[in-house]
């Protein structure tokens, strides 16, 4: 069973920076996507960044230019960097991997932007 980790979380200012971690254990092997998804207090959990088996990346129009997803070599381990944090950021971040036609998703990790 595969498992996910986030870290990375915390209280930020305004315009301030962080950078998450999802860390996978189990048999990873080649996943098709792997992304961060969010979801603020009282609303519907959305997509904020993905990139493929093949390297090419998707970003929600309100983090382009801000955002950037990347994977480590061995495939086990994707970050989020976030710059020039808003306040409409704030949301639990959650790591997801579809692996053999099986989406798997981390416990979440809290992101806090003051303004």
């Amino acid at each position: 069973q595969v498992q996910l980790v986030e870290s990375g979380g915390g209280l930020v200012q305004a315009g301030g920076s962080l950078r998450l971690s999802c860390a996978a254990s189990g048999t990873i092997f080649s996943p098709t996507v792997m992304g961060w998804y969010r979801q603020a207090p009282g609303k519907q959990r959305e997509l904020v960044a993905e990139i493929t088996r093949g390297g090419s990346t998707n970003y929600a129009d309100s983090v382009k230019g801000r955002f950037t997803i990347s994977r480590a070599n061995a495939e086990t381990t994707v970050y989020l960097q976030m710059n020039s944090l808003k306040p409409d950021d704030t949301a639990v971040y959650y790591c997801h991997i579809v692996l053999l036609g099986t989406t798997f998703w981390g416990k979440g990790t809290l992101v806090t932007v003051s303004s």
